[in-house]
């Protein structure tokens, strides 16, 4: 049986799917088995697996970790570290038979109850993970969430070394493409309590059993190394040796890198991805990823807070933006205008095929009409007994953002009364600050954690850490509710629940969508020769291939 590893993208919540070296496969690229140079836009932010949710380092901890299963070429669901899966007749039990092969690092064993360990830990509200909520559904996480039962009667508990059985509350359609996310991965408790606050802080201070172990990262640098695992259980068919990193921020500085051979990939923007999409070197892909703005319900600032909770000023906010020219004119790097939140081609309706970004769309929730857009502005202001606002726009650093955030800015600019000052940060800082509710609005960025559009609509859920902006609805509640639990088994209604909470979402303007990613790159024949596209949600980022 064949196992393949993704590569992905340092740019882009893109997967990529790498040609496999081993025994029944050939390649006549001989750098298959050398190194591999890419960029990223951002730091790392962290390497404990309880914590990371952004881009950069869900892609490191994707190559140095492994679960019970992983996504192969469109979101197929392939054994990991388990070698069997039992599922109850009643889809609420599954018993997951490990291989007996799997190591740390370090050279220990990797043992069952290294997933119990580490479920444990992410559930314990004292971690404060960041992908807690996804442990919803699995026994005892939402009382264990809220404080009501002890972390410890999480239904998961080892049965002898190699075996692990997982009960939930109730059936769980996405349970599997779950246990593809690192927040499933299993932890070792002895480099956790070795390390403490330390864990995850650097590369001297993490604990790995994938193919890779991070090198020459401390914490703020901006350039590493994923470097082959001696003590991967399958190392023979790890055909890397090295992927380096660095962080480049500038698209004209990755280019030239790209340019001059010291990286091979490089991410095209703007005027870029006309001038060379019709070189030979030329790729563009479309991904499951939204960009969109969160205003603060609950900011400090009392005005501001009156204003986000009114429905016609976040009308008005949405409606003063031209979203196809900023796809087309600002951005011009194949990114499509949103008809959502949840991003287009992600799922299809089991029973009629039709994607759900354009069964549930509601039009004028992404729609440009400055007039209504003024209407609502002044009525809004009205409301709330004001008659101008100044609010900041938090984004990340990078040269896309800061022209999003900028374009932003020039919009609202039209609406009377409205002054907006930019806040551009390290990627870090703004999720830093965004999970700590300093920011009036922000530019959040969203990639599908697995192929269905509840990874988007249970970011809104009250009480997610997603919710950046605390925005609260009972009825999208109580939908959510309805599509986690007691619809999970019937796939018509839980479609229909989740059209209408999409629709919920978007009429009250709780999030405001901006474009929906594309990227263009130019990629180097080295790995144009080792990879092909594969159309999985945006955590897949593996850089090796095997052969079993």
């Amino acid at each position: 049986m064949k196992k393949q590893w993704l590569i992905g993208s340092a740019l882009a919540a893109t997967s990529f799917l790498l040609v496999a070296c081993g025994n029944n496969t050939k390649t006549s690229n001989s750098n298959a088995q050398q190194k591999m140079n890419l960029s990223v836009v951002s730091e790392i932010a962290t390497m404990d697996p309880s914590h990371a949710s952004d881009t950069t380092s869900m892609q490191q901890l994707e190559n140095t970790g492994e679960g019970f299963l992983q996504l192969g070429k469109d979101s197929k669901i392939e054994n990991e570290l388990a070698t069997k899966i039992q599922e109850s007749k009643d889809g609420k039990t599954y018993t997951f038979t490990l291989r007996h092969d799997g190591k740390w690092n370090d050279g220990a064993k990797l043992t069952a109850r290294d997933f119990v360990y580490g479920w444990q830990r992410t559930i314990n509200p004292k971690t404060a993970s960041e992908y807690a909520y996804l442990y919803s559904g699995i026994q005892n996480a939402d009382a264990i969430m809220n404080n009501k039962k002890n972390y410890q009667s999480l239904g998961i508990k080892a049965v002898g070394k190699y075996k692990v059985v997982v009960t939930l509350d109730h059936p769980i359609s996405y349970f599997k493409l779950l246990m593809a996310m690192p927040v499933f991965y299993p932890q070792q408790k002895s480099a956790v309590d070795k390390f403490g606050k330390k864990y995850g802080t650097s590369s001297k201070y993490i604990a790995s059993n994938g193919p890779f172990v991070l090198k020459g990262w401390n914490g703020t640098n901006n350039t590493w190394k994923l470097v082959k695992n001696q003590n991967y259980w399958d190392k023979k068919h790890v055909k890397l040796s090295s992927v380096g990193f660095q962080v480049v921020k500038s698209p004209t500085t990755s280019f030239n890198l790209y340019q001059t051979g010291k990286l091979d990939q490089t991410q095209l923007f703007d005027q870029q991805v006309a001038n060379k999409k019709h070189a030979s070197d030329f790729v563009l892909e479309k991904n499951a990823s939204m960009l969109y703005l969160q205003m603060n319900m609950k900011a400090q600032n009392a005005t501001l807070r009156k204003a986000y909770n009114n429905i016609n000023i976040r009308k008005a906010l949405s409606l003063a933006l031209n979203r196809k020219q900023l796809v087309n004119k600002v951005l011009a790097d194949g990114s499509l205008a949103p008809k959502g939140f949840v991003t287009e081609g992600l799922s299809k309706n089991p029973t009629t095929g039709e994607d759900f970004a354009k069964e549930s769309a509601v039009k004028t929730s992404v729609s440009y009409n400055l007039t209504e857009a003024r209407k609502y502005w002044k009525k809004g202001l009205a409301e709330i007994g004001v008659k101008k606002l100044s609010m900041n726009l938090l984004s990340d650093d990078t040269d896309t953002t800061k022209q999003v955030a900028e374009y932003v800015q020039g919009q609202w600019k039209k609406l009377d009364g409205l002054n907006v000052t930019l806040s551009n940060v390290p990627a870090k800082t703004r999720i830093d600050r965004s999970s700590k509710g300093n920011f009036q609005v922000v530019i959040s960025g969203w990639g599908a954690d697995f192929s269905d559009p509840v990874t988007f609509l249970n970011l809104y859920d009250k009480g997610n850490s997603g919710n950046a902006g605390n925005w609260n609805n009972a009825t999208y509640d109580k939908l959510l509710t309805n599509i986690n639990g007691v619809d999970s088994t019937n796939p018509t209604k839980r479609w229909q629940d989740m059209v209408k909470a999409e629709k919920v979402l978007m009429t009250e303007q709780a999030a405001i969508p901006l474009y929906q990613k594309s990227n263009a790159f130019l990629r180097s024949k080295k790995i144009k020769g080792l990879i092909t596209n594969s159309a999985g949600p945006a955590h897949n980022y593996k850089f090796v291939s095997m052969s079993k």
